[in-house]
């Protein structure tokens, strides 16, 4: 009953600790960014530049800004199309953003979502089907209706280089346009917040061939703007991050190291094959013309801050990290953004207009490392834990108490026995006065060798045996033989004893193993079900 009792406190023990475990990964750590880490940046309650200053409390449009999903797919990883390892990594990376959507993002009830690009990994590279199949999976993801709408809230998008390609691309498999403007809408638009014009840019054809038809449609976009006049602060939004000179510090909330401009071109047409910053003309030529208070990147997969000098002044740049864990990030973020609802003239702080907050999400791979920690923990645990309660130890001392004490006692036998019969002995009667015997101990006397040519002697050569001497040697011989079968007897007992300790070893530790085997069955049985609810339940909530 004792080591039942026991077994059964360490296994609710252990229940406890992985239910306590699955409930904090599974579905409260998607509540941190909401609830500690997380608010709307607020803008300044009065300001000289406002129409209607008495107007502008509660006067914001709350926009919430989301970068680079980038859905896994066939061309993520090189592994076969639906093949189990790729099904996985599908759906654990899809859950994982559908959760920080669901659960860390709409929480705070935006009035619009704003992503940055990249909402497929191989996107150009996809057949129709395979592209229809994973714009399915997006919308499921970020909770969208037919109408493109999120839990009706309205969205906006632009495009990303793993949405349409470069321009290299583009003008080989022109199809990847149409089949993008149709989901998403054009790739070059404006779009008012508030009192906030916000212009979207397709970043991927601006440094082409100045007389390519990609970049000529993408440039001529930004001079229409232009010409239209500053009527409302505008933010630009790019994929592409604006020119930074190399190791350009990004602030304290990046993670990872500094990514310097890399760009190649095509031999045949220069058009772009890849590039991690626009060029410092291109850069120079948006800011000059669009005249933005804030612009707002993605493609870097991380959070970076820079300020660009311009004639009208310097220009903070905000590149939002990725919203998923797998593309290199160990944290995930996204971007609360909050837009002036009332009229500005002659704007000289950004602050006034916009106003920004950097929000991180739960970091999916330590949750996964502190599950294969308990794991861990676990099977030591159980394999470990006492059978009979912590004092089990006494009864495994006890065990080789005796197997220590068996060896001794042989040892100690074979001992007396090579001195009794080192020295041969015989023993004389001897009566007392009163009639009665005794034996007296009384060593022998060995007989001396002799050399001599007696007839009755037996030897060789000039060493010489007596008769006499021949019958104590012959029991001298019959003695140690005697010893020896006698030793020989005490080490097999020995023997049998280290077996028979041996076996008993090896029957407590397979019966361990099965202990343990068994009672992670019964935690397995009340924790899996509550995990797969837990992820089914995010996975279906509509």
């Amino acid at each position: 009953m004792k080591m039942r009792s026991s077994s059964s406190k360490m296994t609710m023990f252990l229940c406890c600790i992985w239910i306590l475990s699955v409930l904090y990964g599974e579905m409260i750590s998607y509540w941190v960014p909401y609830l500690w880490t997380c608010s709307w940046p607020q803008l300044p309650s009065h300001s000289s530049k406002m129409v209607n200053a008495t107007a502008y409390l509660g006067g914001t449009v709350k926009v919430a800004v989301l970068a680079d999903p980038q859905l896994t797919d066939k061309t993520s990883h090189g592994l076969a199309p639906k093949s189990l390892g790729l099904e996985m990594i599908q759906f654990y990376t899809d859950l994982y953003m559908r959760r920080s959507f669901l659960a860390s993002v709409l929480p705070f009830k935006p009035d619009l979502i704003l992503f940055l690009g990249d909402y497929f990994d191989g996107g150009p590279h996809l057949s129709d089907k395979e592209w229809q199949e994973s714009l399915s999976r997006f919308k499921h993801v970020f909770n969208m209706d037919h109408n493109g709408r999120s839990s009706g809230i309205p969205v906006y998008y632009i495009s990303g280089n793993h949405d349409i390609g470069y321009g290299g691309l583009l003008s080989r498999y022109p199809k990847v346009i149409s089949r993008y403007e149709k989901e998403f809408g054009p790739r070059n638009h404006r779009f008012t917040v508030g009192k906030v014009e916000f212009v979207a840019v397709d970043s991927q054809t601006l440094d082409g061939p100045k007389h390519g038809s990609w970049t000529s449609k993408s440039w001529n976009f930004v001079k229409n703007i232009s010409t239209d006049g500053i009527l409302s602060p505008r933010v630009l939004l790019t994929h592409i991050p604006l020119y930074r000179p190399d190791w350009t510090p990004c602030g304290l909330q990046r993670s990872s190291k500094i990514i310097n401009q890399r760009l190649t071109r095509s031999r045949n047409d220069q058009e772009i094959m890849y590039q991690d910053y626009l060029t410092e003309e291109t850069s120079g030529l948006l800011l000059d013309i669009i005249k933005p208070v804030l612009v707002l990147s993605g493609h870097d997969h991380d959070q970076c801050t820079v300020t660009h000098p311009t004639r009208d002044g310097l220009i903070t740049e905000h590149t939002v990290g990725t919203l998923s864990w797998q593309q290199g990030n160990l944290y995930p973020s996204f971007m609360l953004l909050s837009a002036s609802n009332h009229a500005f003239t002659n704007i000289t702080n950004p602050e006034d207009v916009v106003s920004t907050q950097l929000c991180f999400l739960p970091m999916q791979t330590h949750i996964y490392i502190w599950y294969l920690s308990l794991f861990v923990f676990t099977i030591l645990v159980l394999l470990l834990w006492p059978r009979a309660g912590l004092g089990c130890w006494n009864s495994q001392n006890d065990i080789l108490g005796s197997v220590g004490r068996a060896l001794s006692s042989m040892t100690s036998k074979v001992g007396t026995k090579e001195k009794d019969d080192d020295d041969p002995c015989e023993y004389e009667e001897i009566w007392d006065a009163e009639g009665s015997m005794h034996l007296v101990k009384k060593a022998l006397q060995k007989p001396e060798i002799k050399h001599s040519n007696d007839s009755g002697s037996v030897g060789r050569s000039n060493v010489m045996v007596r008769p006499t001497a021949k019958k104590y040697v012959l029991q001298d011989l019959e003695s140690s033989f005697e010893l020896k079968m006698n030793t020989d007897m005490h080490l097999d007992d020995g023997g049998k004893i280290l077996q028979k300790s041996e076996k008993i070893m090896r029957r407590s530790i397979i019966l361990r193993i099965v202990r343990t085997l068994r009672l992670l069955i019964v935690i397995a049985a009340v924790n899996i079900p509550l995990y797969m609810m837990l992820l089914f339940k995010d996975w279906t909530e509509q």
